[in-house]
């Protein structure tokens, strides 16, 4: 029998390529003749650097600026060509403990200073996934560190952050353009909210990062003002295009100022690790995450790998760290089974411990399961 491993990362337990072997472990207990094929995936956020390296990716290690202007290791990826950058390698949540005042402040200025040395280094590509970051200012941190000049009303410059962006009236991208010459960027993500509104950057992802209301409007019109001057400067307008406002409006910056497109970060890290070249033939896929709920219908792995699946005829099973989501749910997207590591665990920390044990046992009871169901 053809097996394919496609899970995402297990935040905080196991990465995707740890998940995948645990999983591939349990099918073997199962099936020990089984013929493997471990594709770890990501949706284009965070992790989707560990598995461009397991897919044969050459790692670039630099310390950067975060996201409260600290100094921070990072790194990048380049695999045949293209480099592959994280934001949340430079202005990742982790980073900061959300609060009001850090939601005002975390800014993206080591993100520009990993596209600037990617650019350097020769990168002719630059992916950028925008998942996980602790900042919403639009991109300008980023742009500033690629050498963008942002004034205030009275042509001064003013401080990092989404906060003090509300002052922004004029932006210089002349050096931007200059060090950017004909590099292709693009942003890889599968969040389709726009920079601005009721659906945007501030008020969806704000409160992730300790934005109160008070500090949700502030942002709110920090990025308006953001885009209107981006605008003047002969830049595209990205209040309301789709995918503008990932990573805290990151993407919209990149989109505006780096004429970056928008791609699936799924569809792009799937066509890398080969899953869809391991498919076809197979007669089951395994796919999982950390929490399997109605955020992993729209746009991410378990998703995409059992529509994927389905092409090619193969039975999908899913394994997660916990599952918010009822059998019809789980029928309707694909996926025939489920087990839930939560369920089997004395408590959250004995799971988020225990991880890869867990994995493998419960991955071989779904695939017991599976198995006398088909028979």
């Amino acid at each position: 029998m053809r097996v394919v491993i496609a899970p995402d990362k297990f935040k905080g337990s196991l990465t995707a390529v740890e998940a995948a072997e645990a999983i591939a472990r349990g099918v073997h207990d199962v099936l020990p003749d089984a013929e493997v094929t471990q594709c770890p995936v990501a949706d284009g956020g965070e992790g989707t650097l560990d598995v461009l390296l397991a897919a044969g990716g050459k790692r670039v290690d630099l310390r950067v600026t975060g996201p409260l202007s600290q100094q921070v290791d990072a790194w990048y990826v380049v695999l045949d060509g293209t480099a592959y950058l994280e934001s949340a390698r430079a202005c990742g949540i982790e980073y900061v403990e959300p609060s009001p005042e850090v939601a005002l402040a975390a800014h993206t200025y080591g993100v520009g200073e990993l596209v600037g040395h990617a650019i350097a280094g020769g990168a002719r590509r630059v992916v950028l996934t925008v998942g996980g970051t602790a900042s919403t200012d639009g991109g300008s941190g980023m742009l500033r560190a690629l050498g963008a000049v942002l004034l205030d009303r009275e042509e001064r410059p003013f401080e990092f952050g989404g906060g003090p962006l509300g002052a922004v009236v004029t932006v210089d991208l002349t050096a931007v353009r200059e060090q950017l010459g004909d590099v292709d960027v693009r942003v890889a993500t599968d969040v389709t909210n726009p920079l601005l509104g009721p659906d945007g950057a501030a008020a969806v992802f704000g409160p992730q990062k300790g934005a109160g209301p008070r500090e949700v409007e502030v942002l709110e019109m920090s990025l308006r003002a953001w885009a209107d001057a981006l605008q003047r400067a002969g830049a595209v307008p990205v209040g309301d295009v789709p995918s503008a406002g990932a990573g805290g409006g990151v993407s919209g910056g990149a989109m505006a100022a780096l004429n970056a497109r928008a791609e699936s970060g799924f569809a792009m890290v799937a066509e890398l690790t080969g899953v869809a070249d391991a498919l076809p033939g197979a007669e089951l896929a395994i796919t999982g995450e950390g929490s399997l709920d109605r955020q992993s219908l729209s746009g991410k792995a378990p998703a995409g790998i059992a529509a994927m699946a389905r092409e090619h005829g193969a039975a999908v099973l899913a394994v997660a760290g916990r599952v918010a989501l009822e059998p019809e749910e789980l029928a309707a997207a694909g996926i025939a089974g489920s087990r839930a590591l939560i369920d089997h665990a004395e408590s959250l920390e004995h799971a988020q411990r225990e991880a890869f044990p867990l994995l493998r046992a419960q991955s071989a009871e779904l695939v017991r399961e599976w198995l006398t169901t088909r028979a």
